[in-house]
C-alpha cells in the first residue's frame, strides 16, 4: 500500500527550490561549483580515452585537405542549414558543412514525400558539396536528421515507441536492435545521420521532453546510451562501423537538459558538478566509449551559464576530461542565449567549443559574420581549424567522401515486417500493468469486448510527438500505412477466438450493440495526453486532464453499469491519476507505443487456446506520483513516497498493491513557496486553452497554427516565432465587431493564493499596429462574476514592433470584482476595434505586484 503522506513540505522544499536533494552519495551539504569550473574540480568526471585509436594516417589526411582550404571554405563547414532554407546551390556556393531536416520538413515541403524524392534530394546536395569548379576542395556534405523513434519524418517507417517506454523494458539487446533498424530505414533516404539518442536524466516530470528520456535512473540510461550507439553505428571494432547500413549517431544535450528548474525547457540546472556528473552525465559515459561521433549542445544553461557559451563544460571536460573526439553540433539556433550573441553572430560559441552551428533559416547572414569575425582573429585560427579538423575526422571516419549506401533506394526496408516486429516486441515489453484487481487482466478474447476512449483508434495520440510533424499533430489514419492502432490489434485477436469486439470511444452501447445482447462482458478504455514535442510540452502542473474530466467520466460511466474496466494510459511521462486509478479495475501504463499498436493487444489477452504466450514484463523507468506536487521524485530524495516506485511492475497473478480509495485531492496551486504559474508558453498550459470570444457567436478553440472566427475572419490567431518555433502567438482583430481572447479552463481554479502572496499578471507584448479603440484585459471567475481593466493607454505607449513586458497587478482586478478563488479565465484581451498584437509567456509571478506596470495600490 502507499506510504502515509509525512513531511510533504520537506519533500516539496527538496523537488521545487532544490531541484533533487541527493543522489546516490550526493547530497546538499557538498561545496558547489562556479559554473566556469577549475582545474580541481574537472575530477568528479572520469578521465576517458578517445574511443577509437589514433590513426595518424586520418590525420595526414585531413591534414592534407586543410592546407587547401580557404578560410571561407573552412567557415563554411561549421554552418548546418535547413532545407527548407538552402539549396544544392548554396550548398555549392558556400561549401556548407552540412544540413538537415527540422521536424515538419519534407523535400519539396511534401509531407508525402517518398523515399526516393528523400534520396534524390540528398544526392543533389551531395553532388554540389563534391562540385570543384571554383577551384575548391570536395567536401561532402552530411545530412542531419531527428530520427528519434525511428525515421519518424517520413510517411510509411516503422515507428518504435518513444525513449520512456524503451525504458519500461529493461532490454539493453532489444534498445540496440531499434537502433540497427533505425539507422538501416534513414540509410533508405541517403541521410547518414540521426540526433540521437537523447541520453537525458530528467528530474521534474513536468519537462515536456520527459518522453525522451529513458529513465529516471542514470544506470538505465547509460546503458541504453551505449545499446543505442551501437546499433546506429555498429560496433567501433567492426570493419562496417559507420559504413554500409549504419550512420552517424548524436548524444544529446550536453548536458543537464533534464535537471532544469520546474521542469521548463531550455532553462537553467542548479545542481552541483558532482551531481551534474554523475547523473546528468551518466548517458555519455555509455555514448562515449561505444564511440558516438556527435555530440549536440544543450539549449539549457548550467548555473546560469548558456552550454552553447560554456568552454568549461564543452573544451574542458567533453573534449578533454572525456576524450571526445568527433564534432559538437549546436541546437537549433541555440548559439543566440549565449551572452552578446544573436542569431546571426556568435564567434563566442566557436571559441567555447561549438563546432558546427545548428542555423536553420539565418545561416548566410551568419556565414558572412563568422567569416569576417575569423579574419579578424575573434575566432581563434587554432579553434577554427580544430573545429573544422574535427568534422573532417567524422565524415572520413562514416565514409561521406566514397558516399557508400548500399541501402539507398532500396524497396522493401522502410517499414518492412521485420523491423516493424521489433517494434511490436517493444510495445509488448514497455507495457508496465499497475492495477489488476481480482486478476482480471489478462483477458480471455472469447468474450464480447467494447473498446472504448478516443486514443482507441488514434495513431496520432499513440505516436506522440516527433511523428512526422513536430509536434506530432495534424496527423491522421492516411499518414500510418502498415501501421496497426490499438483497437486494430485488439479486433484482430478477438475475433481470431471468435469473441466479439466494438468499438465506441465515447463508450456507448445498447442491446443490439453485441449479438448477443446486454452489456459487455470488459471495457478497454485508452486514453491520455494529446500529441506534443520540445517546449510546447511543458506542464504546470502533473495533474491529468487538469481542468477537465471527460476521460474520469467515461470510466466511472462504465464502472457504474457493472462493467469490468480495463484503462491502457497513453501518456509521455508518469501523470496524477487517483481519479482514474480509482475508477478502474486494471490499469496499464502503455507510454507512447508507435506505430505497432497491436503489441498491446498481445499482452491484455490470453492465446486462443488460453494459453499466455506474452505476459507483463515491463517495469516503470520513472516513480509514479502519489500526491500531484510530486514533480521531483526519485529513490535518491529523502521521504521518498511514490504511488509506484522506480522499478514497479505487476506480473500476472501478482496482487495489486494499490487501494481502490486513493486521494483524490489535489490542489494544482497550493499554499507554500509558491511557483511561477505559467498560463501560455508556447501553447497554453493545462488546464488553461486558448478561445475566441464574440458576443453571439459560439466560441471557437485556437488549434493548430491558425484559427480564426466566422467566415469574416474577424478575429485571427497564429502561431509565430519569436525565440524559437511557434512560441508566441498574432492576435488580429479587423474591428468588424468586439471581441477576445481568452485564456479559459473547464473547471474553475483556485488562484486565490496568488493574491495573497502579491502577484502579478506578466506577459510579454509586441504591438504590431497601436489600439485605436478601448482594450481591456480580463478575469473571469463565472457566469456572474469578471473584472476588467483599460488597456489601451499601456499599449499604446510600447513600441510598436519591439517586445515589451507588461504586468498587471492581480489586486486591481479583485478590486473590480475578480474571485480568485474560482477563476474560469485567467486572461482575457478584448478589442472594440481593429488591433495587431503579439503575446507570449503569460504566467502569474508570486510577489512582483509592486514592479507592475498597471497598478492599483491595492
Amino acid at each position: 500500500m502507499p506510504l502515509p503522506r509525512r513531511k510533504l513540505l520537506g519533500v516539496l522544499f527538496c523537488s521545487v527550490i532544490l531541484a533533487g536533494c541527493k543522489h546516490e552519495g550526493l547530497n546538499r551539504t557538498e561545496t558547489t561549483t562556479a559554473a566556469n569550473g577549475t582545474a580541481s574540480e574537472i575530477s568528479v568526471w572520469p578521465a576517458l580515452p578517445p574511443a577509437l585509436p589514433a590513426d595518424p594516417a586520418l590525420e595526414a589526411r585531413i591534414s592534407g585537405l586543410m592546407a587547401q582550404m580557404s578560410i571561407e571554405e573552412k567557415v563554411g563547414q561549421l554552418i548546418q542549414a535547413e532545407i527548407k532554407y538552402t539549396t544544392p546551390e548554396d550548398v555549392r556556393k558556400y561549401h556548407l558543412g552540412s544540413v538537415l531536416n527540422g521536424g515538419g520538413t519534407y523535400p519539396d515541403n511534401n509531407k508525402f514525400a517518398t523515399p526516393q524524392d528523400w534520396l534524390a534530394l540528398s544526392a543533389a546536395f551531395f553532388a554540389a558539396s563534391m562540385d570543384t569548379s571554383d577551384g575548391g576542395v570536395a567536401i561532402p556534405i552530411i545530412w542531419g536528421s531527428d530520427a528519434v523513434h525511428g525515421h519518424n519524418n517520413i510517411v510509411g517507417a516503422t515507428l518504435f515507441p518513444h525513449n520512456i517506454g524503451l525504458g519500461a523494458a529493461r532490454d539493453p539487446d532489444l534498445i540496440r536492435r531499434i537502433g540497427v533498424a533505425t539507422a538501416r530505414e534513414v540509410a533508405v533516404t541517403g541521410i547518414g545521420w540521426t540526433f540521437a539518442p537523447t541520453v537525458a536524466v530528467v528530474r521534474d516530470d513536468r519537462w515536456g521532453r520527459t518522453y525522451e528520456s529513458y529513465s529516471e535512473d542514470p544506470a538505465v540510461v547509460q546503458a541504453y546510451a551505449e545499446a543505442m550507439v551501437k546499433g546506429l553505428q555498429g560496433e567501433k571494432s567492426d570493419s562496417d562501423f559507420l559504413r554500409g547500413e549504419h550512420l552517424v549517431a548524436t548524444a544529446k544535450h550536453f548536458v543537464g537538459d533534464g535537471g532544469t528548474m520546474r521542469g521548463i525547457d531550455r532553462g537553467d540546472n542548479q545542481v552541483s558538478e558532482s551531481e551534474l556528473a554523475k547523473v546528468h552525465g551518466a548517458g555519455y559515459l555509455g555514448a562515449l566509449p561505444a564511440g558516438v561521433q556527435t555530440v549536440m549542445a544543450s539549449f539549457n544553461s548550467w548555473r546560469g551559464e548558456p552550454l552553447h557559451g560554456h568552454s568549461y563544460l564543452l573544451t574542458d571536460v567533453l573534449k578533454g576530461q572525456l576524450g571526445f573526439d568527433g564534432f559538437v553540433v549546436g541546437d537549433w539556433n541555440g548559439h543566440r542565449f549565449v551572452p552578446g550573441c544573436t542569431v546571426d553572430s556568435c564567434a563566442a560559441a566557436i571559441n567555447a567549443g561549438l563546432d558546427m552551428f545548428m542555423v536553420p533559416s539565418d545561416w548566410k547572414t551568419l556565414y558572412e559574420n563568422t567569416l569576417a569575425q575569423a579574419r579578424r582573429g575573434e575566432i581563434r585560427p587554432e579553434r577554427l581549424d580544430d573545429a573544422v579538423r574535427r568534422i573532417l575526422r567524422v565524415k572520413i571516419r562514416a565514409g561521406l567522401f566514397e558516399r557508400q549506401r548500399p541501402l539507398a533506394g532500396r524497396s522493401g526496408v522502410l517499414g518492412s515486417a521485420e523491423h516493424r516486429a521489433v517494434a511490436r516486441e517493444a510495445v509488448r515489453k514497455s507495457l508496465v500493468l499497475l492495477k489488476n484487481n481480482n486478476n482480471l487482466l489478462p483477458l480471455s478474447p472469447a468474450q464480447s469486448v467494447l473498446v472504448a476512449g478516443d486514443g482507441a483508434h488514434n495513431l496520432s495520440k499513440q505516436t506522440g510527438g516527433w511523428t512526422i510533424s513536430w509536434q506530432g499533430t495534424g496527423n491522421t489514419r492516411e499518414d500510418f500505412p502498415g501501421a496497426t492502432t490499438i483497437f486494430e490489434g485488439i479486433q484482430a485477436l478477438v475475433k481470431a477466438a471468435g469473441g466479439e469486439v466494438v468499438l465506441s470511444a465515447r463508450g456507448e452501447f445498447d442491446s443490439t450493440t453485441f449479438t448477443h445482447g446486454g452489456r459487455p462482458d470488459v471495457a478497454i478504455v485508452v486514453f491520455g495526453e494529446e500529441p506534443y514535442a520540445e517546449w510546447h510540452g511543458d506542464l504546470a502542473s502533473l495533474e491529468y486532464q487538469l481542468g477537465s474530466n471527460s476521460d474520469l467520466a467515461l470510466l466511472q460511466a462504465l464502472r457504474k453499469q457493472g462493467i469490468p474496466v480495463v484503462s491502457i494510459f497513453l501518456s509521455g511521462r508518469p501523470l496524477w491519476v487517483n481519479r482514474e486509478l480509482n475508477a478502474s479495475d486494471a490499469f496499464v501504463a502503455a507510454w507512447l507505443p508507435g506505430s505497432e499498436g497491436a503489441g498491446v493487444a498481445d499482452v491484455l489477452f490470453t492465446g486462443p487456446e488460453g494459453g499466455r504466450p506474452y505476459g507483463f514484463s515491463g517495469t516503470l523507468p520513472f516513480s509514479w506520483p502519489h500526491y500531484v506536487h510530486q514533480t521531483v521524485l526519485n529513490p535518491y530524495h529523502p521521504d521518498y513516497e511514490p504511488l509506484f516506485p522506480l522499478g514497479y511492475g505487476l506480473r500476472d497473478g501478482a496482487e495489486s498493491l494499490v487501494s481502490n480509495t486513493l486521494t483524490e485531492e489535489g490542489d494544482t496551486y497550493p499554499d507554500g513557496a509558491l511557483e511561477d504559474a505559467w498560463l501560455m508558453v508556447s501553447r497554453p498550459r493545462a488546464p488553461w486553452k486558448l478561445l475566441i470570444v464574440e458576443e453571439q457567436q459560439v466560441p471557437v478553440a485556437v488549434a493548430g497554427n491558425r484559427s480564426s472566427s466566422g467566415p469574416d475572419t474577424n478575429i485571427t490567431v497564429a502561431a509565430i516565432d519569436r525565440e524559437s518555433q511557434e512560441d508566441a502567438r498574432q492576435i488580429r482583430w479587423k474591428g468588424l465587431r468586439p471581441g477576445a481572447v481568452w485564456l479559459a479552463a473547464e473547471r474553475p481554479q483556485d488562484l486565490s493564493h496568488y493574491l495573497k502572496e502579491r502577484a502579478a499578471l506578466i506577459l510579454d507584448v509586441r504591438v504590431d499596429r497601436k489600439p485605436e479603440h478601448p482594450v481591456r484585459a480580463g478575469i473571469a471567475c463565472g457566469p456572474d462574476c469578471a473584472a476588467e481593466l483599460p488597456l489601451q493607454t499601456a499599449l499604446a505607449k510600447l513600441q510598436p514592433g519591439s517586445w515589451s513586458t507588461l504586468s498587471i497587478d492581480l489586486q486591481c482586478f479583485a478590486a473590480e470584482g475578480a474571485d480568485f478563488s474560482r477563476v474560469s479565465g485567467a486572461l482575457s484581451i478584448a478589442s472594440e476595434g481593429a488591433l495587431e498584437l503579439a503575446v507570449a509567456n503569460v504566467k502569474y509571478v508570486p510577489g512582483a505586484a509592486d514592479r507592475a506596470v498597471i497598478s492599483c495600490g491595492g
